[in-house]
């Protein structure tokens, strides 16, 4: 140490720490000269002690001025040493830096004036401590003082000059801090972490899009800035990425897409528009590198499809279509059963366009990789059944048509039916929201025959005795007014003439037991007149309720429809028609006669030529002698009902199906009367009236209205009934 006192003085070393800035200043050029002089002779270890007391006695003294001073000298000593200031950098640099932390912001700035000297005289040697230099820059940039903050940006672009200029700048080495410091929230720190990663991207020889995906995330964060300035410069940096992503032949989409996908949820609007912008072109750009990913993009495209922002919405729909055009094979590593996941828990978004494009993709699926998705039917099936409650008509409709889709094969036929059945009964609501959209759109998906036929054969053995009524109901008001099963009842005309009518209407009757005006109903379908009338004829006093009372009022409403032309034309014949006449007369005997429905059918009855109902004629029918043959109307048939034997027409025995409709209505019968013994509740004073006013309870429905299907004429809205 006293070689090295007496290498400076002792006024120098007085100066050094002195209060006074130009006395600091003139013993720093003492301190540069007396180094100089030193490197000239190669005397190394007196300019280790020079540097070692520069830094123990100044730089890390308690005093600020000694601090000061110590880094003033710190870099004279860099200066004079010149070429071989590289090999004592090790020495100078620690000090230098650890002052970048002083208290006092007159040290900091010092301390950046000191290292900005240093770096001038070392140039590429500083590049081998580059990473302790950004560390602190970096936190010099959020400083306090704005002297300081000035002083760090002049520091920071010599530094990246240094670096664009150098060969020997580690990239592999630098990322690593870079990833760290990319989540800090201080936006003079983001400010700078941008400005650092604009410039090495600009270096050819340095590749950092190779490690994007490294700081990818940091970036996307910065979008959302309070900062306009901040969001701009990282706006301009990951679009600068972008452009050179679609020009490079080599990218790893796999582990940016992860984080693009979390980014498409980000709250912010600027943020998600960006995501789903690179996404769109990682969609186009990715091709099998993106197969793994497919699911989780899907969960970020599906999602802003019902964006509240038009642009994110225009491109999540492109991008959507874009992936669903690809075809992805699971050998590929395509994971249908991940895409399946991802679709079906969409369907509980709250936003209707979503919901719909989910569907679309359960049907994609299924229509390319049907085996996949069967083996997955469970987890979905559920799903699918709930949609059917969905608000909007089109969810349901394409809820339908991957039901249908499902059920192409009898099994799983049957079991959608069983299934849709069983939804009904827990969810009454349902049937009567949605019964005339969901039963219409499943017959012409899957055949109206086949679909009523396999609905009977289950309803005809159900145990809930209240329910079977209502939906058969259901069912047979879906039946006479839905204009897509008009095929079904052009079927039901030809009953009493044809095997396959008569087939179908025997395949109804058994269920439509559990309902006396629904088997009304379906004879008047089938024409088969007489054994309308001896249903009716079967009637109880029990069954004369207000139920059946609105369902018959119901179906006075509909005689008067486009759909029962037909029967109303047949009465210009009263004579060959006679059983029609009964079969009319006998509702209207049933019906209250201060109804609406009363009035309606009276009056449609004394439009009828008059006709006496003798008793020759009477015996001449009930004698089974045909009368003359002529032609039925508009459809070609033979009238053969009021002429041939009243107990069996076209093979089919009514004697015995009436003891069928009999027995079922005596079950009916016995559970009501459990049913109210059970609840022990009396007819109200308001059912009595509805009894009398059963008009109150339609509705008020008009003709007109009725004349269409429910699915068009309901005030209720799409789909519904009035049951």
């Amino acid at each position: 140490m006293a070689d090295v006192l007496s290498a400076i003085p002792a006024a120098v070393l007085r100066n050094l720490s002195d209060k006074l800035y130009e006395k600091r200043k003139i013993a720093a050029y003492e301190i540069e000269g007396i180094v100089k002089q030193l490197t000239a002779t190669g005397d190394h270890d007196r300019i280790n002690y020079v540097i070692h007391l520069l830094t123990h006695e100044f730089t890390y003294s308690p005093q600020t001025n000694h601090r000061k001073g110590g880094l003033i000298g710190m870099a004279a000593a860099t200066v004079a040493l010149s070429s071989e200031a590289a090999q004592h950098l090790e020495q100078i640099l620690p000090p230098v830096i650890n002052s970048f932390s002083d208290q006092d912001g007159r040290v900091r700035y010092y301390a950046c004036e000191a290292l900005y000297n240093i770096a001038k005289v070392v140039r590429g040697e500083f590049i081998f401590h580059f990473n302790k230099i950004f560390d602190a820059l970096c936190k010099l940039s959020a400083d306090s003082d704005p002297n300081v903050q000035n002083a760090a940006h002049l520091l920071d672009r010599l530094v990246k000059d240094i670096v664009t200029e150098s060969d020997q700048f580690s990239i592999e080495e630098f990322i690593p801090l870079l990833r760290e410091r990319m989540n800090v929230l201080n936006p003079y720190v983001r400010q700078f972490l941008v400005g650092w990663i604009t410039v090495l991207d600009s270096v050819p020889d340095i590749d950092m899009l190779g490690f994007l995906p490294d700081f990818l995330d940091g970036l996307f964060n910065m979008l959302s800035d309070s900062s306009h300035e901040i969001r701009q410069q990282a706006d301009s940096a990951l679009s600068e990425f972008l452009q050179e992503i679609k020009n490079s032949p080599s990218v790893d989409y796999g582990r940016m897409a992860e984080i693009l996908v979390q980014r498409a949820a980000s709250p912010d609007e600027f943020t998600r528009w960006t995501a789903i912008t690179w996404i769109n072109e990682f969609v186009k750009l990715g091709g099998d590198q993106l197969v793994p990913y497919y699911g989780d993009i899907l969960g970020a495209i599906l999602p802003c499809i019902s964006d509240k922002k038009e642009k994110i919405r225009v491109v999540a729909r492109e991008t959507n279509e874009e992936l669903r055009a690809i075809q992805a094979d699971p050998a590929e590593g395509f994971d249908v059963g991940a895409i399946l996941s991802i679709a079906t828990r969409q369907l509980s978004r709250e936003h209707e366009a979503t919901r719909i494009e989910s569907l679309h993709w359960i049907s994609t699926l299924l229509n390319r990789h049907r085996p996949e998705v069967m083996s997955l039917l469970n987890d979905i099936f559920e799903i699918l059944l709930k949609s059917l409650s969905d608000p909007s008509d089109q969810v349901v409709l394409l809820v339908l048509e991957v039901h249908a889709a499902i059920a192409e094969d009898q099994h799983n036929f049957r079991q959608l039916l069983v299934f849709l059945v069983q939804k009904f009964r827990t969810d009454h609501a349902l049937l009567e929201r949605r019964g005339a959209l969901i039963v219409p759109r499943l017959c012409v998906l899957l055949g109206s025959e086949r679909v009523y036929r396999e609905l009977s054969k289950i309803l005809e053995g159900e145990a809930d005795l209240d329910f079977a009524s209502t939906m058969v109901q259901a069912l047979n008001l879906i039946l006479i007014t839905s204009s897509e099963l008009s095929d079904l009842r052009d079927l039901l005309k030809l009953s009493l003439v044809n095997a396959a009518g008569k087939d179908f209407f025997l395949s109804l009757y058994a269920s439509w037991s559990h309902s006396s005006m629904a088997v009304i109903s379906l004879c008047l379908l089938a024409q088969a007149y007489q054994h309308a009338c001896s249903i009716i004829q079967s009637l109880t006093e029990e069954d004369i309720h207000v139920k059946f009372l609105v369902q018959l009022d119901k179906l006075i409403h509909l005689l008067e429809t486009p759909i029962f032309a037909y029967l109303r034309l047949q009465l210009l014949e009263p004579e060959r028609y006679i059983w029609l006449l009964n079969t009319l007369y006998g509702l209207l005997m049933l019906l209250p006669q201060q109804s609406a429905a009363f009035k309606i059918l009276k009056t449609r009855l004394k439009t009828v030529h008059s006709y006496s109902f003798g008793k020759e004629q009477i015996k001449l029918k009930s004698s089974g002698n045909p009368l003359t043959q002529t032609d039925d109307m508009s459809s070609g048939l033979q009238a053969t009902e009021d002429g041939e034997d009243s107990n069996i027409r076209n093979g089919i025995d009514f004697a015995s199906w009436l003891q069928r409709f009999e027995q079922m209505q005596q079950q009916h019968r016995l559970h009501s009367k459990s049913q109210a013994g059970i609840r022990n509740i009396s007819i109200t004073s308001k059912e009595v009236k509805e009894v009398e006013r059963p008009e109150e309870l339609t509705g008020a429905s008009t003709a007109a209205e009725l004349s269409r299907p429910p699915s068009r004429s309901s005030r209720k809205g799409p789909g519904q009934l009035h049951l």
